[in-house]
């Protein structure tokens, strides 16, 4: 796949985090897996809007829901990372 060289302003603290995170795969590898998966979000998100638009909106129940449960998967992010949940990195 080709690739073509741009330039982009990042935060000094965020770019330092993601310098860490990137590890031997590199900044570039980092920046364009982050970009793929913020694209596919929207187009995610796009489909929600159209079921909603066809189905009608998700229940306040539901929605709390896979609130809670993403709670959960942050935490056990954060504790297998060595952290605790709200705690900065």
């Amino acid at each position: 796949m080709a690739s073509k060289k741009v330039t982009v302003t990042i935060p000094e603290d965020l770019l330092e985090e993601i310098r860490v995170e990137s590890g031997e795969r590199g900044l570039s590898a980092y920046v364009a897996e982050a970009l793929r998966f913020k694209r596919d979000r929207d187009r995610m998100l796009e489909l929600v809007d159209w079921l909603q638009e066809e189905h009608g909106p998700v229940s306040d129940d539901d929605r709390n829901a896979v609130l809670a449960e993403l709670d959960e998967l942050d935490a056990e992010h954060e504790r297998r990372r060595g952290h605790k949940p709200g705690e900065a990195a």
